[in-house]
Formats: C-alpha cells, sequence, structure tokens
C-alpha cells in the first residue's frame, strides 16, 4: 500500500511504522535533490504555519522557515513571551484558536504531553520541535545522514550514542534504530540509562524488525564496530549548578574524542551532533564551564568535531530538507515526487 500521511501530526517516532518514517526520509532525499537542481515544485502555496518556540532555536526555527519559504508557505513565529499559553490560556483553548487560523502549527517546547495536547485539538497537523522527551525531526534528518554517509544496508549500520542516555535524542536514537531494524546502542554510565520501560519498548521493536539494541556503560564496548558515533550535550541551560557539576563528573569518561573514535576499529566511522555542540571556549558557556572545571571541551573534542568524519554540518543541512518532507506529506501531499533512493534492506 502506498504511504499516505495527509493530515497526520508528526508527534514521536512511536506514532509511526518502519515505512512512513522511511517515506519522510526518501521524501527528504528528493526534495534536496529538488532544490539543489533548481525544479523544486511547490506544494504548499497559500499555507499558512504557526511555528510556536517556547524553547529558543537555530536550527529547528531555521529549517522550518525555510522550508515552508520554499514550498510556498507563510509562517508566524510565536517567540517564549508573545504568547499567552500557560498564562492567561490553556495550551488546549490556544490549539483550537490557532487550529481555525492555520493549516499546520510547530511546536518546540518542555513536556511531551503538551504537544500532545495541541495534537489532539488543533484540528491540523501538528509537528514537535522538539520536547523534553522527543526529537523526531531530529531523527530523520539522522537517518538521511547515516544514508549519505555509508554503502551499507539498513540492516548493516551501527550506531552508538555517547552520554547521557536519558535526554530526548537519546532517546530518540534508541526507538527509532529499533523500529528502523539497524543496530543502535547507547553508551552511558547506568544512572544516566534510559528509562527501564523505554529500553524494554525498544527491544521488542528490534525484535519485531531485525534490528539490534544495547544499552551498556561500557564505552568501549559500545562504539566497537560502529558506523557512526553519535553525541549530545551533557547538561542544558537552566539547570541548577549542582546538577552541572554532577553530570559532568558521571560523563568525563565519556568524551569523545580520538581514542573513543579508533575504539570504533572502523576506518570510515563518522561523528555526529546535534548541535550546538560545546567543543572550545569560543562560547560564553564554554568559557564558564573552562572556569570551573578546566576542560576545553565537554561532549567532544576540538579536534573530533573539526575531523573529516565529521558529519554535522550535513546534519544540520538535512533538518531543512527532512522538515520540509514532514510539512509536504503532511500538509501538501508529496505532489514533489519521492523516487530518490534511500538504503533499504536487501
Amino acid at each position: 500500500m502506498p504511504v499516505n500521511l495527509q493530515h497526520r501530526s508528526f508527534l514521536k517516532e512511536l506514532d509511526f511504522t518502519a515505512e512512513e518514517l522511511l517515506y519522510l526520509v526518501e521524501l527528504g532525499a528528493t526534495l534536496k535533490a529538488a532544490r539543489a537542481g533548481g525544479y523544486e515544485r511547490r506544494s504548499l502555496d497559500g499555507k499558512n504555519i504557526a511555528l510556536i518556540f517556547e524553547k529558543t532555536s537555530t536550527r529547528t526555527r531555521s529549517a522550518f522557515e525555510v522550508a515552508a519559504h520554499d514550498q510556498g508557505a507563510h509562517v508566524t513565529y510565536i517567540g517564549p513571551d508573545e504568547s499567552q499559553i500557560g498564562t492567561k490560556e490553556s495550551l488546549r483553548d490556544t490549539a483550537r484558536v490557532l487550529g481555525r487560523m492555520f493549516d499546520g502549527i510547530q511546536y518546540r517546547g518542555f513536556d511531551q504531553q503538551l504537544i500532545e495536547i495541541l495534537g489532539a485539538h488543533a484540528g491540523v497537523p501538528v509537528w514537535n520541535g522538539l520536547t523534553d522527551q522527543w526529537h523526531p525531526t531530529q531523527m530523520l534528518a539522522d537517518v538521511l545522514t547515516m544514508r549519505e554517509h555509508t554503502a551499507k544496508q539498513r540492516a548493516d549500520v551501527v550506531y552508538c550514542y555517547v552520554g547521557d542516555g536519558r535526554n530526548n535524542t537519546a532517546r530518540s536514537l534508541l526507538v527509532t534504530g529499533a523500529i528502523l531494524g539497524m543496530n543502535v546502542r547507547i553508551a552511558a554510565p547506568e544512572p544516566l540509562w534510559p528509562e527501564a520501560d523505554l529500553r524494554a519498548t525498544a527491544q521488542e521493536l528490534a525484535a519485531c524488525s531485525g534490528g539490534t539494541v544495547l544499552v551498556t556503560d561500557d564505552l568501549r564496548r559500545g562504539v566497537r564496530d560502529a558506523d557512526f558515533v553519535y553525541t549530545d550535550v551533557w547538561v542544558s541551560m537552566g539547570e541548577p549548578a549542582e546538577e552541572w557539576a554532577r553530570r559532568i563528573e558521571l560523563l568525563r569518561p565519556y568524551q569523545v574524542d580520538t581514542t573513543v573514535m579508533a575504539d570504533t576499529g572502523n576506518a570510515h566511522a563518522k561523528f555526529m551532533h546535534c548541535l550546538p555542540a560545546l567543543h572550545n571556549r569560543e562560547t560564553e558557556i564554554g568559557e564558564q564551564l573552562y572556569q570551573r572545571t578546566g576542560l576545553d571541551a565537554l561532549e567532544v573534542t576540538d579536534e573530533v568535531f573539526e575531523a573529516p568524519a565529521s558529519i554535522v554540518f550535513d546534519q544540520a543541512e538535512n533538518r531543512l530538507h527532512t522538515v520540509k518532507a514532514v510539512m509536504v506529506a503532511t500538509l501538501g501531499g508529496s505532489s514533489a515526487g519521492h523516487d530518490a533512493p534511500v538504503f533499504t534492506n536487501p
């Protein structure tokens, strides 16, 4: 059966089948090629899209705005202090108002339950730009990036996330790989492992898809034979100083450096990061952390980040193309076509 995602929301990966997720990746690849070749066709002319940001953003906001403009849609940005959400008006009421005015809504914010409420009451497609629990648009970009950097079949691809296994990126990587039949690993100190019920869900998904799941505190075991080593920031703005200190102490042995990359035993292993990255002292936070800890970098060294094996900016660009795919598939249909290759199982 052909995949039809018209009028669907994109709230989390667990709502989608492998075929549906791969369809979005494939459509993203096609739209990327069309943009580069100058033959992209607009599917969203006359559409109006609301972009709700309760958390600030660089890549997500840019991706949604440029994607919408490329496809002919108009966007309205609603920033952290630019709505009544949660102060004078419930999210449920806001959803019903915005759904009467806009054709689609992007939400980037806090608890997943908030976007679930938005999706349930807006009456139009709602897309998750990031919540505390999930980061589904990042996953589409990551899978497209992996596909562009390996000749392997999907079932043979191994990737390892290194760091805080409880954050939204790690959780999304765990379930996405399991759904798609890939070999996904999380290398993290045990106190920072994904919760037990999520690990069990991932194992069940992998058993059905033919993938494998490994969560371990053994970093060398985690990265062995990996095609992709992935990490993310250890701490988030707004967390108390004592939590920063505890997290950094736990994660110091898990910094991705040249030794970790060599421990893959794979000369073609690539480094991935969803950005922003604390890989040097060239930011205010980076300098503050250096003064506090003596570390020039946190989750990844500058040497690895700037190495030829680093594909982080390919990931960043692919946010645009896969976000565009989500909007086109759910709001405008797939008239741009979807015949680009995407790595699949034989």
